[in-house]
Formats: structure tokens, sequence, C-alpha cells
């Protein structure tokens, strides 16, 4: 067995030494956990290199889908049955949507930015964006009427559409609220950010925590949807944070963590996320796995993130018998795959968009 010597880590990985394997290690000497063990502050399960290779080959299917249109896309059965998102955040319909269609259509002015940005993520759905659209034409703060809005989103839920996604739960303020219908709550709310000017603070934020924190301090905003809505600002030009800078565990990964790892070694599920994120070429190698990245853009700790969320969906299936914080033993969603083909746009800042649109795909 050959193993690596000892290697000073980056600024981005949690600890200050680790070591690692050269070459796979033949199964008949020492079990493979054992060896992953000594390399990492935190003890790994099986699940652990089921991260990786979900990783890589949930990957491979998004380059899969846009090479081919007709499915299937890979032959691992659990993820041709069921749903999970894409490993870079961005990817995902809604966010390509968010992106192209919300964030960089229309007027570049860090209020109207912030304005639509926020309004389309309190409900993070499409069709309530273009149920919107239709009545009002283009969307903009300057044009903006609470009674006007509320009117158009209570016909529709009166005539039995959803306006809310069902990705996460919007909070409702709980039975103190004043408000009979939640999307009231989140008008209200969505103008006193506006009249706060919070689009000007943001902008004026030293870090990516001290803007979520800004976001945090908004009643009903707690710590996932304060990163979710700082993740997606960040993809305009209001922002311009590293997206290694900060992260927050949402409740899937903190499941997703625990099946991972039987013991955290003393890091919190930040830094467990943070870890794995600065590991993930070194890990790529040592499971012999292909990871085709989003055009040399590496995955970030909000993909990380995500994945450890959706590993913790997949090893329902795939580890039944290693069980997480909620105990939750089905996945609920089936892929059912979307005619409409995404034509894939990023923040212009990441530099990706040339590259994707002269047809290089990897």
């Amino acid at each position: 067995m050959k193993v690596l010597r000892k290697k000073t880590v980056s600024r981005r990985q949690t600890h200050e030494q680790f070591h690692l394997s050269l070459d796979p290690v033949p199964s008949n000497l020492t079990p493979q956990i054992e060896i992953i063990s000594k390399s990492l502050p935190a003890m790994p399960t099986v699940v652990y290199d089921t991260y990786w290779r979900f990783a890589a080959e949930r990957q491979a299917i998004f380059f899969a889908r846009m090479k081919a249109s007709l499915p299937p896309w890979t032959s691992d059965p659990i993820l041709r049955v069921h749903k999970f998102t894409n490993c870079y955040r961005a990817s995902d319909r809604v966010s390509q949507y968010l992106i192209r269609h919300v964030i960089y259509s229309r007027s570049q002015n860090p209020a109207e930015v912030f304005f639509r940005t926020l309004l389309f993520k309190i409900f993070n759905r499409i069709e309530t964006w273009e149920l919107l659209t239709a009545n009002f034409g283009e969307v903009t703060y300057a044009d903006y009427s609470f009674d006007r809005y509320d009117a158009v989103l209570t016909q529709a839920i009166e005539s039995g559409s959803r306006i809310y996604s069902a990705a996460y739960i919007m909070p409702s303020g709980g039975p103190s609220s004043p408000f009979a219908k939640k999307h009231r709550m989140h008008l209200t709310l969505l103008e006193r950010m506006m009249k706060d000017e919070l689009y000007t603070k943001l902008a004026d934020s030293p870090s990516m925590k001290s803007a979520f924190t800004l976001l945090r301090s908004y009643p009903t905003i707690g710590d996932f949807l304060a990163y979710q809505f700082v993740t997606d600002l960040n993809y305009s030009e209001i922002l311009n944070f590293d997206e290694m800078d900060f992260v927050v565990p949402g409740p899937g990964a903190r499941d997703g963590i625990r099946k991972c790892f039987s013991n955290l070694g003393g890091l919190d599920e930040a830094g467990i996320i943070r870890m794995v994120t600065d590991r993930q070429e070194a890990e790529f190698e040592r499971l012999g796995l292909s990871f085709k990245s989003l055009w040399g853009r590496q995955l970030q700790l909000i993909d990380c993130q995500n994945i450890f969320c959706e590993v913790d969906k997949y090893a329902r299936v795939k580890h039944p018998e290693v069980s997480g914080v909620t105990g939750r033993q089905r996945i609920k969603q089936k892929f059912s795959p979307i005619a409409k083909t995404i034509n894939y746009w990023y923040p212009p800042k990441w530099g990706l968009n040339n590259r994707i649109e002269s047809g290089e795909i990897p």
C-alpha cells in the first residue's frame, strides 16, 4: 500500500494536514472505510463513498441530457426512477429560469433586480411568475401595487391553482399573523425590504455572511431562507461574493451528513460541507470517478450542501440500513422528464456562457 506524504492544506480546507491514498487499496488487505477514516477528521460511513458516486453519475446525466433528447440517460435504477436535483444548484430548471428570465432579462437597476428576484423566490414557482407577467406585463417595483398583486394571486388560489413551490415551505407567520392568506404577509414583507432599501445595504455588506445576517433579521426569514435568498441575489450584479465564502446547511443536508458520517470529528455541519468541498478532486480520484465539472467550475459550498440533501434521499433506497435524523425511508418524488429543453445560461460573471454557446459539451 502506497501512502502520500503529509500535505499542507489550502486556505479552503478545514484541517491543517491529512493523508491520501495514492493507489487503490486491495479489498483483501484493509477495508476501504478504514483507509478513508485515517484521512478525515470525521468518521465516514458507507454512504460517504455513495455521496461521490451519486455526484459523478448525476452530473453525467446532466450532460447526457444535453447530448441526447430521449431517456434513459443512466443505468442507475434509483436515478432512473426518482427525481433528484442537479449537482450544481444553478443548473436546476427554476434557478435557470430565475437567472435568465428574471434577473438578467430586464432593467439592471439594483432596486428592480432585488424586487424581481425576491418576488420570484418567495413563490419559487415559474407558473406564478408567468401569471404575474401575463397580468402586468413587465414586473417592476415602480408599477407595483399591493392590491393588484393580491387580487391576481388570491384569484389564482380560489380557482384551485398552487402559487407556491413544493420545494420548500414558506412560513405563514403562525396563528398570530394578521393576514388571512400568507401571500399577503410575503408581499408586505417585500414592501418593507424595499422601503428599507435592503438592496443597498446588501451591496455594501463586506461578506456573504453579513449579507445573510441582514436578510435573517427580517420576520419569518430563518437560516434556510436567508441563505437561499443571498445565494440567488449573488447570481445578480448586486452582489459579487465568492460562493466558497459561506455556507448554511439546510435540514436535508444535515440528514445527509449524518448518514455519511457516524462521527463528525469535532466539526459542525458547515465545517463538514467545507471539508468535503475542499476534498472533491482527491475523492473523485480515490474512487476512480470521472466527474465532469460545470465547464471548469468546481462544486461550490452551496452545491455540496445540496448534494448532501439529495444523498439523504438516495440513501433511503441504496442504504436503507443507514438511518438519518428524520428516519424517512421513502423517496416521494418520481422522475418524469420535462419535454421543454433548457438553454443553459449562467451569471455572466462566471465566464461560462461563451463556452456553452460554442456547443462545447464535456
